[in-house]
């Protein structure tokens, strides 16, 4: 099984500003290690590392990992989408290297929820476009979503990869809900894959997901995108903070593993090794 969504950080390595206001337990160092531990426990074979800081030094000490350790399938990275001259001069140089396997930018955390609009961010994604690196997207607000849809129209030759199903309101009104639907009905365009990850951002451990919660938010991805375009990944170390990594693996391969078999090999690691050509 491949995690598509595993994150690791050491603070002398990157800043990570946005966790000085984050749970106390994500606030300390997370080594590689022991996410492998922590998700290995589910049957999690191979991960891909993603970007949990906006600097170019984070993006050395993914794939600095990721060159050293076999069970990591690649990692997505940082360049900075607003710098498209400095994206065009490192891109040739990521190219080389085989576990570099895409760009994200932590878009949600942007005072502007239109940021990935922007001009200098179009030139950025027109040359990702044009290299083939897949795009993950971060849609926490509904505009994001709105967002994504027109970045899928305008830029059809590109691969985005919207992180964490869009974040479903789980636990939210029915109005949210169909409002989440709808608009990632309009997102998933042909170009557009999603992983079924992070879906836990109002539960506690105390009130984690629950199983019929997560099926109904599979059904959901299923129907829109189908097992061909969805992958599942951990979002360790986030999950600790929220269901803890144990509930919310096994709530959510509970819910994978009760598809059929073929639906559930898509999500358990072939969609995940397409998508971003992972090799062996």
């Amino acid at each position: 099984m491949i995690d598509a969504h595993l994150h690791t950080w050491d603070r002398s390595r990157s800043r990570y500003a946005w966790l000085d206001d984050a749970p106390d337990r994500l606030r300390a160092d997370h080594p590689l290690t022991a996410a492998l531990d922590a998700v290995g426990r589910h049957g999690v074979e191979r991960a891909v590392l993603v970007q949990a800081d906006e600097t170019l030094a984070e993006t050395a000490y993914l794939l600095e990992l990721a060159a050293v350790e076999p069970r990591v399938a690649g990692a997505v990275v940082y360049l900075p989408l607003e710098a498209p001259d400095v994206v065009a001069a490192e891109l040739p140089r990521l190219l080389e290297d085989p576990r570099f396997v895409g760009v994200r930018n932590l878009t949600h955390d942007r005072p502007d929820p239109d940021w990935l609009l922007g001009v200098d961010q179009r030139r950025s994604i027109e040359t990702l476009e044009r290299a083939g690196v897949p795009i993950d997207v971060l849609a926490v607000l509904p505009r994001h979503l709105e967002n994504l849809a027109r970045l899928a129209r305008e830029h059809d030759g590109a691969t985005f990869v919207l992180d964490h199903l869009g974040t479903p309101p789980v636990g939210g009104s029915d109005d949210d809900h169909r409002r989440w639907q709808d608009l990632l009905a309009e997102a998933a365009l042909p170009n557009v894959v999603a992983k079924l990850s992070g879906i836990y951002r109002r539960s506690t451990p105390e009130q984690p997901v629950g199983a019929d919660a997560m099926r109904a938010v599979l059904d959901t991805a299923l129907e829109v995108f189908g097992a061909e375009r969805l992958m599942i990944g951990s979002d360790w170390p986030v999950c600790t903070a929220f269901s803890g990594t144990d509930v919310t693996l096994s709530t959510l391969l509970a819910a994978v593993d009760a598809l059929p078999e073929e639906q559930a090999r898509r999500l358990r690691g072939e969609t995940a090794a397409e998508v971003y050509r992972l090799r062996r």
